[in-house]
């Protein structure tokens, strides 16, 4: 009874309770902050990981033009309803290289990040083109537009340098062949070897829209496409269970 007497003297006293209040959140923050400068790495290490591709990184650019991940979120979280649902947990190190992430909680349709390889690059550009036609409920707008709009690479391999400049390990041999590597992800009958040495893992060769040139749906495909394929869950053990 002693000890909540003397609370009642925080409770009178607003100046009181301000000076204790910003001290409890000031040695809470302490706590939470003070491990990140001794830590050498808050992200563990997953193989498989890699930084996107030219095509794909344009596409995630016009993903985030179009304000996708308004309705779609990219974090599937470790409850039982959305692992069942989507498919593994959400790992940090997939979203390292994301300049910003996509992680969030607002859905009005569902968490895309499990979608690639989900389904054909048709049923992608008919949804894109016409949501309703595929899916008769969907609010989604139709981006149909995208297929009339052909992408110019002058300035990608730019776009991988800024990347680079905040930590993405895009080394020079990516950005010097970045041009090339952007066109021969769309053309399966190209000279794709260089680029599949640059990207190893998880990278679709094809035309994604099924029209000549390399339009603003084949970069948005490939994006898609590619979310969750980097990691090989089958074989995926957390640290923690090691």
């Amino acid at each position: 009874m002693g000890l909540l007497d003397k609370h009642s003297v925080l409770e009178k006293n607003a100046t009181l309770l301000l000076i204790f209040a910003f001290l409890v959140v000031t040695i809470g923050g302490i706590v939470e902050i003070a491990p990140l400068f001794y830590l050498e790495n808050t992200i563990e290490d997953v193989e498989g990981v890699r930084p996107y591709t030219p095509l794909e990184l344009t596409g995630r650019d016009i993903y985030i033009r179009e304000g996708c991940y308004v309705c779609h979120s990219q974090m599937i979280r470790p409850m039982r309803d959305e692992v069942e649902r989507y498919g593994h947990y959400s790992l940090a190190a997939e979203s390292q290289y994301d300049h910003p992430f996509q992680w969030g909680s607002k859905r009005t349709g569902p968490d895309l990040a499990r979608v690639g390889g989900r389904y054909s690059d048709a049923w992608h550009v008919d949804h894109l083109t016409n949501p309703q036609s595929v899916v008769p409920e969907s609010v989604m707008p139709k981006y149909g537009f995208l297929l009339n709009r052909m992408v110019d690479p002058a300035h990608i391999d730019e776009r991988l340098s800024t990347d680079a400049m905040v930590g993405v390990p895009y080394t020079s041999d990516m950005i010097e062949n970045a041009k090339a590597d952007f066109a021969a992800q769309a053309d399966p009958m190209s000279d794709y070897d260089g680029l599949m040495e640059r990207y190893p893992n998880a990278t679709n060769v094809r035309n994604f829209d099924g029209r000549p040139g390399i339009s603003e749906m084949d970069a948005l495909v490939a994006y898609l496409q590619v979310l969750g394929t980097m990691v090989d869950f089958s074989t995926f053990e957390p640290v923690a269970s090691r």
